[in-house]
């Protein structure tokens, strides 16, 4: 493998940890508070947790260690990388590692290869400082890979249990998301039932950032990935202002939350920034929504400014209603006629299949969306029976649509202007990005604590890292139990426990500060280049957040 002179100097960078992670670990002591309860649904998931529920928050602060026994002794530790991509995996790892060697020089990390299923399966590495040096501070999982496979048979969790006590590991790290870390909270559930001693412990990962709460001020990987895409949007302002005859549309990460284009906003001041949660809380129908658009590109034609930019949730067609419905109705549809439906070969025919099962709104709104976008709709769905919205254009959906509008509006001698239009989605230029300095100090800390938790004897923990609008030194290591995230959701007509997504907070200081000033963006022309990530210089420039954890979490002196 060949490296670039910014992968070279990388791995010299020494990630920053909390000042409790950098004592001796026999003077590290775990604070634990009261019991905590689940988001919502607590009797059911306390039925679900028998053994788990109910744990305390858990936070590493200066003192004795409250078990010496467990102060320097030899582990076999598994990890596993599960989901998508997120920068700073890697740091992860190096994280956990390291806080191994620490322990114990003779403490084992073992890599369970592709995800889950690596460890369903046996397929691993051991891996050795040789082996993470050539990862410290650098993007992707490739040193182990990942995969979406989830544990949840009573074979594969049979298969999990056999492959820990063969190799007499001690703990499991699941690096994950929501499901993911669900996965680790019922993992550990099922150890303690069968009376195995084998730890589980979580990393909170998301580039979405909708993988946070009270506990978890953010989830890794949103840091790199939103100052990504918002290099790529800077520099398209800028083409935009210097050529000044194109609105670009620009299709961002975030299916369920709309997290990464609001910070990408707060970075970038676009014309138009539509937020998912704000769509669905004032039901806007896909009309108002193309009115919006339409009446900003007027104005602005109106001051001789036929250019524009505008930001675009991935989710944002499920949260418009009538799409919404018809989303769903078409899911229920492929649901139960699936196999007919696949027969079918021409789109009229489909159609005309399709005319029996829907709504009268749904399949008028079907016929009248642009053909390509009605085609990606009726696509293949994913394995839990939903809509790939990742392939469907919403972008060329609201381009075309406000085409033709303002060719309606050019009729009436409403609108002179110029509507010349470009089309972009921003999804997988941000998952395997170099780290930026947050991220490689927050993921290693991750990792870090991690071990701690393991070190402490906890099981059924997320590794929790907060006070990070502050310094790195300034940040408060602990674990906060995988149940208190948790609520009951039906899935495939079955309740089941899920870790509770975070969506955008309309009353939250980030959506506040964008709704303050987005009236002002949309008609002037404000856009901020934000620039490549900082790797190196002082820390305002180099170390800062994202904008969102800044306004969520201010330092308070």
């Amino acid at each position: 493998m060949e490296f670039s002179s910014l992968q070279k100097a990388r791995y010299a960078y020494n990630p920053k940890l909390p000042a409790i992670l950098r004592e001796k670990l026999s003077a590290i002591t775990i604070r634990l508070g009261g019991s905590l309860e689940a988001i919502d649904d607590q009797g059911d998931l306390q039925l679900f947790f028998r053994k788990n529920y109910g744990k305390p928050l858990a936070v590493f602060r200066k003192g004795p260690h409250a078990d010496p026994a467990y102060v320097g002794r030899k582990l076999n530790v598994g990890v596993v990388l599960s989901g998508g991509q997120a920068p700073g995996g890697h740091n992860v790892i190096a994280g956990l590692f390291d806080g191994l060697k620490k322990g114990n020089e003779e403490s084992q990390l073992f890599g369970f290869l592709g995800g889950p299923a690596g460890l369903i399966e046996n397929k691993y590495t051991v891996l050795t400082a040789e082996t993470i040096d050539q990862y410290r501070n650098t993007g992707g999982f490739d040193i182990i890979g990942s995969g979406r496979t989830k544990i949840e048979t009573p074979d594969q969790f049979a298969a999990s249990l056999k492959t820990a006590r063969e190799h007499g590991l001690d703990a499991v790290v699941i690096i994950g998301g929501d499901d993911s870390n669900t996965n680790a909270a019922l993992l550990a559930e099922y150890f303690v039932e069968n009376v195995c001693p084998i730890q589980v412990i979580g990393c909170p990962k998301t580039i979405d950032g909708d993988l946070k709460n009270e506990y978890i001020e953010t989830s890794f990987g949103f840091d790199t990935a939103v100052k990504t895409y918002s290099e790529l949007i800077g520099n398209i302002e800028r083409d935009a202002n210097s050529a000044r005859k194109y609105w670009h549309f620009i299709k961002l990460m975030g299916r369920s939350a709309s997290h990464i284009a609001l910070e990408c906003a707060l970075q970038t001041h676009p014309n138009i920034c539509f937020i998912s949660e704000e769509v669905k809380a004032e039901r806007m129908s896909l009309s108002q929504i193309i009115d919006l658009i339409t009446d900003v590109v007027v104005k602005r034609a109106d001051k001789g400014d036929n250019f524009g930019v505008i930001l675009i949730p991935e989710g944002l067609i499920e949260f418009i209603p009538e799409m919404n419905k018809l989303i769903e109705e078409l899911n229920d549809t492929m649901g139960v006629y699936g196999r007919e439906f696949a027969k079918i070969d021409s789109f009229i025919e489909r159609l005309y299949f399709l005319n029996q099962y829907l709504s009268e709104t749904s399949y008028d709104l079907l016929k009248n969306v642009p053909v390509q976008i009605a085609e990606q709709l009726l696509l293949d769905r994913d394995p839990h029976g939903n809509v790939q919205v990742s392939r469907i254009e919403t972008e060329k959906l609201l381009i075309t649509m406000t085409e033709k509008r303002l060719a309606d509006l050019k009729e009436r001698g409403v609108y002179t202007g110029k509507f010349a239009t470009f089309g972009h989605f921003f999804g997988y230029e941000g998952r395997c990005a170099a780290p930026s300095n947050f991220d490689a100090d927050y993921c290693y800390s991750l990792g870090f604590t991690a071990f701690m938790l393991i070190a402490n004897g906890r099981t059924g923990y997320l590794a929790s890292v907060r006070n990070l609008s502050a310094p790195a030194e300034q940040w408060v290591a602990g674990g906060v139990p995988l149940t208190a995230m948790m609520n009951m959701e039906q899935r495939h007509g079955i309740k089941k426990p899920v870790i509770k997504k975070a969506l955008v907070d309309l009353d939250g200081a980030p959506f506040k500060e964008f709704a303050a000033k987005r009236a002002h963006w949309a008609l002037n022309t404000s856009y901020l280049f934000p620039g490549a990530i900082q790797y190196f210089g002082p820390p305002e420039v180099c170390d800062q957040p994202t904008k969102t954890l800044i306004l969520e979490r201010p330092i308070r002196t």
